[in-house]
């Protein structure tokens, strides 16, 4: 299969996602954001399921593999990690290779608490990560509406998509 090109330009769709229960005791950080919430995510890093998706999605769309694999949560070197280093490495991979970010647009599915008075600061803080301008990148809250796990509050998910060029055939 031939991939379009446009002005020169190689684009690639990336897709990632993630999923995290939550617990007690730990602090819910989504895109690089803390949030007062009563649980967090379990996870070997810090389980912020919005830098994890992203990076999923880049890795995708590069296919360069996945976060599981760069980032073994049986590796201590990541325990706690803070996923903003994480999707900086991956951001340095995928530079290194020619590939800038268009844009992302990414869902966060939570049931506590309400993200909509955070989504700008998330858009921000992401928009700095992946560097580009705050307007190529989009934040959607959602509820489970009581349904499923993320509906009953018991874990929390985030799904990302990204477009990334590069300006030759990779």
């Amino acid at each position: 299969m031939t991939i379009p090109r446009m002005s020169g330009c190689t684009l690639r769709v990336g897709l990632g996602e993630d999923l995290h229960r939550l617990v007690a005791g730990r602090p819910l950080v989504l895109g690089g954001v803390r949030f007062e919430a009563p649980v967090g995510p379990m996870g070997h890093s810090d389980g912020d399921v919005v830098l994890h998706a992203l990076a999923d999605a880049l890795l995708g769309a590069t296919a360069g593999g996945d976060i599981g694999e760069r980032f073994p949560d049986d590796d201590p070197t990541y325990c706690g990690a803070d996923s903003g280093q994480l999707l900086g490495q991956v951001m340095a991979t995928i530079r290194g290779e020619g590939w800038t970010v268009v844009n992302a647009d990414i869902v966060i599915a939570a049931e506590r608490p309400r993200l909509g008075p955070g989504k700008h600061a998330i858009r921000d803080r992401v928009a700095a990560l992946l560097d580009v301008p705050p307007g190529r990148v989009n934040v959607k809250a959602k509820t489970g509406e009581g349904l499923g796990i993320v509906g009953r509050g018991e874990a929390i998910a985030c799904r990302a998509v990204v477009l990334i060029q590069g300006s030759e055939e990779q």
